[in-house]
């Protein structure tokens, strides 16, 4: 997985929420407060979409069949789409449903414990800020210098973008968790617990829509990045060969598929042509690595480049 650093980053990060998950469902044992029992879904969802990610990243290390000749790569773009469907409906679905039922119950948090809600969200806030540090630290070398917002719509290996979201979303709904449990221990209301649930599951939901789309356009079919679409081209053309149309096309998030037509020229033996071509995808893998399929189709050019 793209590979150790994703794997470093989803084990720190389920480390911390199952960790998370425990405490907060304590903490709502001895509160009812809502915002500690959504928080505490939300952190069992984490935590089962970091297993579910672990589990995608060992299936796609399959070797290939004749079933499926391309490998089992993109198996890690099915389990990344799993997880923003678990964490739509489990996390935000139910912070939703969790805050209407408390709208229409309002109470307040009472009792000696009230306390344990601020110290849980206060120790989880700590614990999710040294996940998502871990995460940015291990995107930092792929991210480059691009922008955390491209990064995230460019990337093409799903684990660590994915991290990334989840604990920046894990963050900012403690903090709302924090504001609502907060405010109900100020004024005895027990709406503003409901309001501040209602918050996390709004923000849950968004952040799912957002790794849907991404990991939906993953898993039908992205081409190479255009840098690495560059490389390929100047590879091909670097010994004067010119390239008639030029495709590739993700077969997971560290194999690219290379399609390309390539002129010839007609008095070219069939010896010469077989070496052009090998020369041409030994100069490709060295310029993208992770151009693993190669195919390089001779032909006389006879159209314009596009038109093949």
């Amino acid at each position: 997985m793209a590979a150790n650093g994703g794997t470093k980053a989803i084990v720190a990060a389920l480390a911390a929420n199952l960790t998370i998950a425990v405490l907060k469902f304590v903490a709502f044992i001895l509160t009812q407060s809502s915002s500690m029992l959504a928080e505490a879904i939300h952190s069992v969802a984490d935590s089962g979409n970091q297993l579910l990610l672990l589990v995608g990243g060992k299936r796609a290390k399959k070797e290939a069949s004749p079933e499926h000749p391309f490998g089992y790569g993109r198996e890690r773009y099915i389990y990344a789409f799993i997880v923003a469907i678990v964490l739509f409906s489990v996390g935000g679905l139910f912070a939703l449903y969790e805050a209407w039922g408390k709208l229409q119950h309002p109470h307040g948090i009472e009792g000696d414990f009230w306390w344990v809600p601020l110290a849980v969200l206060v120790g989880a806030i700590l614990a999710e800020s040294f996940s998502f540090r871990t995460a940015i630290r291990e995107s930092n070398p792929l991210r480059g210098d691009q922008s955390w917002v491209k990064f995230i719509r460019n990337a093409k290996q799903p684990e660590l973008p994915v991290i990334l979201l989840e604990d920046f979303g894990a963050l900012l709904g403690l903090l709302f968790a924090l504001f609502g449990v907060g405010l109900t221990l100020i004024t005895g209301n027990g709406v503003w617990d409901a309001l501040g649930t209602a918050m996390i599951g709004l923000l849950l939901v968004a952040i799912a829509a957002v790794l849907a789309i991404e990991t939906k356009s993953l898993l039908l079919g992205e081409s190479a990045t255009r840098a690495d679409v560059g490389k390929i081209r100047a590879a091909i053309e670097s010994d004067g060969t010119t390239i008639i149309h030029l495709k590739t096309l993700h077969l997971g998030p560290d194999e690219l598929l290379v399609a390309a037509k390539i002129s010839v020229g007609a008095a070219d033996s069939g010896r010469d042509i077989a070496a052009a071509i090998d020369a041409a995808e030994a100069r490709i893998r060295a310029a993208v690595p992770t151009a693993r399929q190669i195919y390089l189709e001779p032909d006389l050019q006879r159209i314009s480049a596009g038109q093949a």
